[in-house]
């Protein structure tokens, strides 16, 4: 909130940090647990950009474990998350375009991690921001479909 220099800085005990990190998964988890199939998704967008920046910084700071922290999560979401939740049969050849993007970005991601590259970065923020954009702009319609048989997330 504050910069390192002003008068109101003040170190973060650990005990403080425990209590940041127990309060932000508890967030989380509140989230995901009362979120709609279209907001999981979105939840699932958030994240990546987030694991992108971390990432981004880590490569920066040259931080190996937090980076591969980062990466790991990044590719998590796109692989275990986004490209999961695709309905190939309903989704026909919108779906087979997003996996095989979602394919893509994880193979970048991973050469970024490797090379520590910011501009694969910039490049899969790019590829992922109209997707994000797109989801975003249905979300008044995709609230208002009735999901059948439990959790079905389409795209």
């Amino acid at each position: 909130m504050f910069a390192p220099a002003s008068p109101f800085h003040r170190p973060i005990s650990a005990g403080e940090r425990t209590m940041t990190g127990m309060y932000r998964k508890v967030a989380v988890e509140t989230s995901v647990n009362t979120a709609s199939p279209h907001q999981l998704i979105k939840l699932l967008l958030d994240g990546f950009f987030e694991a992108v920046s971390s990432a981004r910084g880590a490569i920066r700071a040259k931080d190996v474990e937090q980076k591969t922290k980062a990466f790991q999560r990044a590719i998590g979401i796109i692989d275990e998350g986004l490209r999961a939740s695709l309905d190939m049969k309903v989704g026909s050849e919108l779906a087979a375009n997003l996996s095989n993007l979602y394919a893509y970005i994880s193979l970048r991601l991973t050469q970024a991690n490797l090379r520590n590259d910011e501009t694969i970065l910039d490049e899969c923020v790019t590829l992922m921001t109209p997707v994000r954009e797109a989801w975003i702009a249905i979300a008044d319609q995709a609230d208002h479909t009735p999901v059948r048989g439990g959790l079905e997330i389409r795209a």
